[in-house]
């Protein structure tokens, strides 16, 4: 279980590194953008290919580190896929980049809505089914987060179309740290049962 065991810990290290990244990238941006308005993608590409991209990609492959300790341990196939979803739709997302604030979209930026959309909610449910195979130890904490990030996303979604965009980067940012911690979850699961296995086996 030592594979587990890195595969928890870099991760975690991943996750870390693209949280200090995006504080980061948000501090340097121009102080006209307002974090309450406008969403993380409005500020990344104001420094395109910058920390904030930078940090998606990170986020992406932490989260793709997990995947075969993850299919090791029994996560299941659907699981699995929808990870590998959440992963490939975070890095197209900071590879492609969307519009400029109040410009009109073009084909990039439809690719990375949609790339986002993909990303948001595939987790939220790749963690209701990790809940179910992973042990009564992160169920409960892993349902919490994914009830939490299906709410926030269908909070984003209101805003983005009947509700004229408003709170829209509030929205966004607290479902991001909601699936971060979902996330976290998942990676402090396997470092803790890696770490007991040895144990149980004495």
């Amino acid at each position: 279980m030592r594979g587990a065991r890195r595969s928890g810990l870099l991760a975690l290290g991943g996750i870390a590194l693209a949280a200090v990244l995006a504080v980061i990238g948000h501090l340097e941006v121009n102080d006209d953008l307002s974090p309450w308005s406008l969403t993380v993608s409005d500020f990344a590409v104001s420094d395109r290919g910058g920390v904030i991209d930078t940090a998606m990609a990170v986020l992406a492959v932490a989260s793709a580190v997990l995947l075969p300790a993850l299919r090791r341990a029994g996560a299941g196939r659907a699981a699995v896929v929808l990870l590998v979803a959440w992963s490939a739709g975070l890095l197209a997302a900071a590879v492609v980049p969307t519009n400029e604030p109040g410009l009109p979209m073009d084909t990039a930026a439809y690719v990375h809505r949609y790339a986002s959309v993909l990303s948001f909610l595939a987790l939220p449910v790749a963690g209701w089914l990790l809940a179910r195979r992973l042990g009564a130890a992160p169920a409960g904490w892993l349902r919490a987060w994914t009830v939490a990030s299906l709410l926030l996303a269908a909070a984003m979604i209101w805003s983005a179309y009947p509700g004229d965009r408003a709170l829209i980067g509030l929205a966004e940012r607290l479902l991001i740290l909601a699936e971060t911690a979902l996330l976290t979850t998942v990676a402090l699961h396997l470092t803790r049962v890696a770490a007991l296995t040895p144990a149980c086996g004495t």
